[in-house]
């Protein structure tokens, strides 16, 4: 699914969004200019596979918004 976000900086990109599994964890793969890289979630904070280059605000921003479109706001996350 493709999605607008609009990143800390001010500037909004188009993102793409696909969900899956890799070995035993739910991770979402995320397209940004071109590039892929593979979030997931541990707790509360979302990660991203070490050969990936998200800085730490547009890794925020996104697994913010992989949050909203999987628990509506006031429900507990189930990611």
């Amino acid at each position: 699914m493709n999605y607008r976000l609009k990143l800390a900086d001010g500037t909004t990109q188009l993102i793409e969004v696909t969900a899956g599994y890799f070995k035993n964890l739910r991770v979402w793969t995320v397209k940004v200019n071109g590039k892929a890289a593979m979030l997931y979630k541990l707790g509360s904070e979302w990660m991203q596979r070490n050969e990936d280059y998200l800085d730490t605000n547009t890794l925020k921003a996104i697994g913010e918004l992989i949050d909203n479109m999987i628990t509506p706001p006031g429900q507990p996350s189930v990611a």
